[in-house]
């Protein structure tokens, strides 16, 4: 499978944004692509087309995350519910282990995890605002 790519979607009424745009970034984005625009559930989707501004702990400075979906799912009981949901690797939903020599490769995964951190903070309080669900969805969820 492609890691990266355009996306097209087959129910061009569902996605909310411009179609010619879409690109996932890695297989589980694709597949996750896949299952928004083929499930009867999800009434629209859309693709890192909202911005939420963080502040980043490694210069203090505002910057924009783009979550990588936003839906709009029917439940079971007609409501319809707001969703942002991000797609990570479980690896990076904590913050690393210590190892016993401090490489360089360690220094990258606590900057990330620290910006990461800081990215979903930044929407958990965005999605409360708006009653909207902030989930993080890893290959467990996606059983890949």
């Amino acid at each position: 499978m492609t890691y990266k790519g355009k996306y097209r979607p087959k129910n061009l009424k569902k996605y909310l944004g411009k179609i010619d745009t879409i690109v996932y970034r890695s297989s589980w984005e694709k597949k996750f692509m896949i299952y928004c625009d083929n499930n009867p559930s999800i009434i629209q989707w859309a693709s890192e087309e909202i911005s939420i501004p963080y502040v980043s702990p490694l210069d203090n400075k505002i910057h924009r995350y783009y979550p990588d979906f936003f839906l709009k799912v029917k439940q079971k009981n007609n409501a319809v519910k707001n969703m942002i949901i991000e797609i990570k690797p479980l690896k990076q939903c904590s913050p690393p282990k210590i190892p016993k020599r401090k490489t360089i490769h360690y220094l990258n995964e606590i900057k990330t995890w620290a910006i990461n951190e800081a990215k979903w903070k930044a929407a958990q309080e965005w999605c409360a605002d708006r009653k909207y669900d902030f989930k993080i969805i890893t290959e467990k969820e996606l059983k890949v």
